[in-house]
């Protein structure tokens, strides 16, 4: 998966963009339909404002929220695609993520954890929704997708975020 990463103010500086390929990668490494090559994400870091913004717009909520996931394809269209190995065929949009500063930055000052960590997560947890993993449609379907993450952070060394340690 080829990641189109912005990094607007007022995230501080930081390598947010290796962060961002190093959680794609594990990502990839539990949901094997996202290491398809042909697969494009935009991942958008930004302030609180612009997520509330396009939290409204796009899904009308009125309110800030940490991440928000922009699908681009339907699960079905994504496990019909060519691949990984088979590079034949156009770059495909899997969709956009995009993580509100000051949000992230409060929840993880609020859980005692570095914010690469917290934003870590909500990358992880943004691009399975991309592929069509869903926490609100079941409590199954929840623990199946918590339980990805789970094992895909503790592959990058990030301890369980849903338990209260």
């Amino acid at each position: 998966m080829n990641l189109d990463i912005d990094i607007e103010t007022p995230w501080p500086s930081g390598d947010w963009e290796a962060l961002a390929e190093h959680a794609a990668d594990a990502t990839a490494s539990a949901a094997p339909e996202l290491a398809n090559t042909r697969l494009t994400t935009s991942i958008l870091f930004t302030s609180d404002e612009r997520v509330h913004q396009l939290n409204k717009e796009w899904r009308d909520r009125d309110k800030p929220t940490n991440v928000l996931s922009f699908p681009m394809l339907a699960r079905e269209e994504l496990l019909e695609l060519a691949p990984a190995e088979d590079k034949q065929g156009p770059p495909e949009m899997l969709g956009d993520i995009a993580l509100a500063f000051g949000t992230c930055t409060r929840e993880a000052d609020e859980k005692a954890i570095p914010l690469e960590h917290h934003a870590t997560h909500l990358i992880v947890h943004g691009l399975l929704h991309l592929a069509g993993y869903d926490h609100e449609i079941s409590e199954a379907d929840a623990e199946k997708m918590e339980a990805m993450e789970v094992a895909i952070l503790a592959k990058l060394g990030i301890a369980d975020p849903y338990t209260d340690s």
